[in-house]
């Protein structure tokens, strides 16, 4: 929390040592005091916490584990439910991240970039609905962002008692959401937030900012050739539909959800310039087929390599429903006008009511955006957004009002959906990474010359600093 409890703690153990001074000499040679718990021992000592596993790896320990949670924050007497997380442990010396990538929970060892630059631990959180972390029954009601922020101050909570050094929260895209969300609804538990890509949509129903950064990003030629597969996707519809179709039936994959194979395969191909942008860089333009002389083959897997065609069939439209229920109930989602496609488009970009089952009831809150927007830009204390030039999503982005203290907004030239800290301009770098080391408690390295520069403390991993960058459904509503 933004309290130092130093002093508080500094009397205590001068009381403490000045009782010791005045003991007896039978009180000075008693016994060492024993070992210290093991910290897994402290961990499931917390009431409601339970071990999965426990993996190796060095430097660290590493727990998967399961909290018990109300289903119902307003109303704990409505049940629990147990939710997954892990605990990268570093040690209770140094400051904690609380991560979350608002999807599933990646149960390997890993660890962020905010992890790495305070050399901290990490506790990694799944976010509610997603399985299987799911209240059996599940009564869809209770999956909003206040529920889901509240999951988290009950996991920081127990956590603080044991790793009471600073906290940062942190994520990137719907984690970045989730960790703003965090900060909104409980500013007092963390000591910063490090918000990575994460949009922002305000009024769901203006997304005129995304056609700007459509017309614009990139180079013409490369927006005119992403332009001009996704229009022959469609005009080729009837082969390349015969492909999803006999795609379909070697795989399994059925339509029920989004109504049949034709849906399907439009909203996939109305995807592919989003899709392109989000998860490719500039230079991967050269890679993309010339429409008018490509085969149907070559459409079909350039289509299939960006967009993805299991995307909207029952199968790969499973593990996503929480979020596609949040976009058409809190968090709203973009729309984009594409007059390349005239009158090939039967759809247009489909809400996400059409990607979720029809006996989950669906209400959108207009006002819920628009608090979380109000409140970032009149009350934002230590908290970083880092955005990609070249990322759709940064069309709408958290933007800082007067009332904002110590507070920024940067962007990573060149970027996409994995913009970091490390790939913002010098000067932008040195200034996060030094306000990310300061509202986590540590100082920064010292240079050969013995002045303070701000690097990261850990050491590079190439295995716990990789960045699983799911391929994230597509909003659109």
């Amino acid at each position: 929390m933004r309290k130092t409890l130093g002093w508080l703690l500094s009397l205590v153990v001068l009381i403490g040592t000045m009782g010791a001074a005045g003991s007896t000499a039978q009180a000075a040679t008693a016994a060492e005091p024993a070992a210290a718990t093991d910290i897994k021992d402290q961990i499931l000592g917390i009431p409601g916490m339970s071990l999965i596993e426990e993996k190796p790896y060095p430097g660290y320990r590493f727990f998967v584990l399961n909290y018990e949670q109300p289903v119902d924050h307003r109303q704990p007497s409505k049940g629990t439910f147990k939710q997954r997380l892990t605990l990268l442990h570093k040690d209770v010396s140094r400051p904690s991240v609380f991560f979350t990538s608002g999807y599933n929970l990646n149960t390997n060892p890993r660890r962020s970039e905010p992890t790495t630059i305070v050399d901290g631990n990490q506790v990694s959180l799944e976010y509610r609905f997603f399985n299987p972390s799911r209240p059996d029954p599940a009564d869809w009601a209770n999956l909003d962002i206040w529920q889901a922020a509240s999951d988290q101050h009950r996991i920081y909570t127990a956590l603080k008692k044991i790793y009471t050094k600073n906290w940062l929260a942190t994520g990137g895209s719907k984690g970045g959401m989730t960790a703003t969300y965090f900060e909104r609804f409980y500013p007092r538990d963390m000591d910063g937030v490090v918000a990575y890509v994460t949009p922002n949509d305000v009024v769901n129903k203006e997304d005129s900012a995304y056609d700007r950064f459509f017309a614009k990003v990139g180079t013409k030629e490369c927006r005119d050739k992403l332009n001009a597969v996704q229009r022959e996707a469609l005009v080729r519809r009837e082969p390349l539909e015969a492909k999803y179709a006999a795609a379909a039936a070697e795989n399994g994959w059925t339509f029920t959800t989004v109504g049949d194979l034709d849906k399907a395969y439009e909203a996939v191909v109305l995807d592919y310039v989003w899709a392109f942008w989000q998860y490719s860089m500039l230079a991967d333009c050269a890679t993309l087929p010339t429409a008018a002389t490509a085969s149907d083959q070559e459409i079909w897997d350039s289509v299939d390599a960006i967009s993805g065609f299991s995307a909207y069939t029952d199968q790969g439209l499973e593990t996503y429903v929480p979020y596609y229920y949040q976009a058409g109930t809190q968090l709203g989602s973009p729309d984009i006008k594409q007059a390349h496609l005239g009158d090939l488009s039967r759809y247009g970009y489909q809400p996400p009511r059409n990607f979720v089952p029809r006996d989950i009831p669906m209400t959108f809150q207009p006002q819920v955006m628009r608090d979380v927007d109000t409140w970032v830009r009149n009350n934002a204390h230590q908290m970083l957004f880092v955005y990609g030039q070249n990322d759709p999503w940064g069309a709408e982005p958290f933007r800082l009002g007067y009332g904002a203290r110590d507070s920024y907004v940067m962007t990573a030239p060149g970027a996409n959906h994995g913009a970091k800290v490390a790939g913002l301009l010098d000067g932008e770098k040195a200034l996060a990474t030094q306000k990310i080391l300061q509202w986590a408690g540590v100082a920064p390295a010292t240079n050969l010359f013995g002045t303070a520069k701000a690097q990261p403390l850990a050491a590079p991993d190439a295995q716990l600093d990789q960045r699983d960058l799911e391929r994230e459904p597509q909003l659109r509503l």
